[in-house]
């Protein structure tokens, strides 16, 4: 299944309990990344690889590298690129920064976990990042949001946007709709060496 649009429905991904950037989060964080048919793709703290997937078949003649530290993480990464058919994916089994080494100069990154290692990742992303690539980040703390934007701010030539995302769901309570409240997302998104 290729979709037209990004936006594959949370539930057709196989998930364990590893995270997963969900459906709203990953297409406002797709559009962001504006990833063409060739490019090359980094998806750093990749979890189920929900971001991956929608990457890569986006970017049919490009590639996209999955970087996922848990076991867990990889192999449902590994089961979601064949039910999906990306088979321009590749799993980079480690955690980042030192797995991003030896990867290729890249059009767009996308930070969907960072470990606590965010300032070292930034480091690495900064170096891998090609002159006019996107750099997205999913910040869900307040920390991980003040460390980002701090680290981005001081980054010369880089034109950075912040947005907050906060989704609420319906669901069905009897005869009755309930709002189910997700907790709010921060999208970081930055061009390096230019405005949005």
């Amino acid at each position: 299944m290729t979709p037209a649009v990004p936006g594959i429905p949370d539930n057709e991904f196989i998930r364990g309990d590893i995270p997963m950037t969900k459906q709203e989060i990953r297409i406002l964080a797709l559009v962001k990344a504006r990833i063409g048919e060739a490019d090359t793709v980094l998806d750093i703290g990749a979890g189920t690889g929900s971001f991956s997937i929608e990457a890569a078949l986006l970017a049919p003649r490009g590639r996209v590298y999955a970087i996922e530290k848990e076991p867990a993480g990889v192999a449902l990464i590994r089961a979601n690129a064949a039910k999906f058919g990306a088979a321009n994916l590749e799993i980079v089994a480690g955690a980042a920064p030192e797995a991003l080494e030896g990867l290729p100069a890249a059009d767009a990154i996308f930070i969907g976990g960072s470990g606590g290692r965010l300032g070292g990742i930034l480091a690495a992303a900064d170096r891998l990042l090609k002159p006019g690539g996107r750099l997205i980040l999913a910040a869900v703390t307040v920390e991980t949001l003040h460390q980002a934007l701090a680290a981005l701010d001081d980054r010369p030539g880089y034109g950075t946007e912040a947005v907050g995302v906060h989704v609420t769901r319906l669901r069905k309570a009897g005869g009755k709709h309930m709002f189910q409240a997700g907790n709010p997302v921060y999208i970081i998104a930055c061009t390096k060496g230019g405005p949005q």
